[in-house]
């Protein structure tokens, strides 16, 4: 994926990917992360399903190579280089992103929510300890909370992709829910979502929510730009979950997305939210 397509598809995403309000070295370690992130989703999602376990394999000692002082050879790997030398952002969350991949080539199910967050430790809280690091703002009580609103922003993607992800044989919703609310694969393969379906997708958004709530108080340890770009990604999945509600949870007739100027709107709230006055505060 050249940098031009990476920008193409973080313009396509829901949540603010690298803000044009940060600097741009910001930016760039922002966009590397992101470019990154898609590579290894793409080589488990797009790609031949015979070839999938080798792309990982490459991915996986391509990040060796680089955390050992070598050049690496995958593009999205070498994008990384001027960001793990100047951040110190340890090779843990980049492999845990593989072994993400790696995981949804061989776990197509999930039964209850908590092995779903099980999964979200993987695929998606990795993500957010990277970015604390790009900011320089790393500690324990910090990961903590980026893990819920991660985890957050992940359960949200998953009620949007739900058609996409049972084409492929997935089903991220888990079976218990499925099972308590009578919704079936006919349920799941339908061209819209049945009254079941929507009430399994109300009940994650509810969970969704109340994990962006918990991990609100993120906000308030974090200052100046880090908190710009940390309230995007919360706003992005209020945003979200509002564009959900107002389909009813129909989640079958085309994946709700929430507008940009809805994302903008909910941006400057939650940024008011956390400042008092909602004006930016300098690093």
């Amino acid at each position: 994926m050249s940098a031009a397509d990476v920008r193409d598809a973080a313009r396509r995403e829901n949540f603010p990917v690298a803000s044009r309000l940060l600097p741009r070295g910001y930016r760039r370690d922002l966009m590397a992360v992101y470019g990154f992130a898609r590579y290894v989703d793409d080589a488990g999602d797009e790609a031949d399903p015979a070839e999938r376990p080798a792309l990982l394999d490459a991915v996986e000692a391509d990040l060796g190579r680089l955390y050992a002082g070598g050049v690496p050879r995958l593009p999205a790997v070498r994008a990384l280089t001027p960001l793990v030398a100047r951040r110190a952002v340890p090779s843990a969350p980049f492999l845990h992103l593989v072994e993400a991949n790696r995981r949804d080539q061989v776990v197509r199910r999930y039964d209850t929510f908590a092995q779903l967050l099980g999964y979200c430790e993987l695929s998606a809280n990795p993500v957010g300890r990277i970015v604390l690091h790009v900011f320089g703002l790393a500690t324990p009580e910090r990961a903590r909370l980026s893990d819920l609103v991660c985890s957050a922003l992940q359960v949200i993607e998953h009620c949007q992709d739900v058609a996409e992800d049972h084409a492929r044989g997935r089903v991220y919703l888990p079976a218990e829910d499925l099972r308590r609310f009578g919704a079936g694969e006919a349920d799941l393969a339908a061209a819209h979502a049945s009254p079941r379906l929507r009430r399994v997708i109300a009940l994650q958004a509810r969970r969704a929510a109340t994990l962006l709530d918990e991990g609100m108080p993120l906000l308030e340890t974090l200052r100046g730009f880090a908190r710009t770009a940390v309230a995007g990604y919360v706003a992005g999945g209020r945003a979200q979950l509002v564009a959900l509600e107002r389909r009813r949870h129909d989640v079958l007739g085309g994946a709700p997305r929430a507008p940009r100027h809805a994302v903008l709107r909910e941006w400057a709230r939650v940024l008011k939210e956390v400042n008092g006055d909602g004006s930016r505060r300098d690093p």
